[in-house]
């Protein structure tokens, strides 16, 4: 059995909260939840994730499907409570994007850009003083941390 991320006090916590984003409470919720954590924490492919947490499309299409509702958001949000606010700090990372990642035809918008490296996409993050993220926003690679910094102190 892989190492799981949550205790049992987190997961009432986290229950509770994904509860009021009507993600219903069914009996492989808390593995699905932990194979979700275990992948993005790994960065094994999805069918590479440990049969203990189930069948690995099961567990990628909640989080496909959590993802394209914006619930995965709305928990983060909520688990944001009371953030130290003396002092923000604003950072980017970019992540190069496979090479067949854009260029799909869909009606949703995706946050890839063309840059030096190639197809490449980036995570702007604000953190309190303490080092807790606050909030984020994923654009293009090529977005400079200046242009989404005034969204993070409004």
């Amino acid at each position: 059995m892989p190492r799981q991320l949550l205790t049992d006090t987190h997961w009432e916590k986290l229950k509770t909260i994904m509860l009021s984003f009507s993600i219903y409470d069914k009996p492989g919720l808390r593995q699905t939840v932990e194979g979700i954590f275990y992948r993005l924490r790994v960065g094994c492919p999805w069918r590479d994730l440990p049969v203990a947490f189930g069948k690995w499309n099961a567990v990628y299409k909640r989080f496909n499907a959590w993802s394209l509702q914006e619930k995965l958001r709305g928990i983060f949000q909520a688990l944001v409570i009371e953030p130290d606010l003396e002092w923000l700090f604003i950072d980017g990372s970019i992540i190069k994007a496979h090479q067949h990642s854009s260029g799909g035809a869909h009606e949703n918008p995706t946050a890839i850009g063309k840059s030096v490296a190639g197809n490449t996409t980036k995570i702007h993050m604000a953190v309190d003083a303490g080092g807790l993220p606050i909030q984020f926003s994923i654009t293009g690679g090529e977005v400079h941390d200046c242009k989404e910094a005034p969204e993070f102190v409004a």
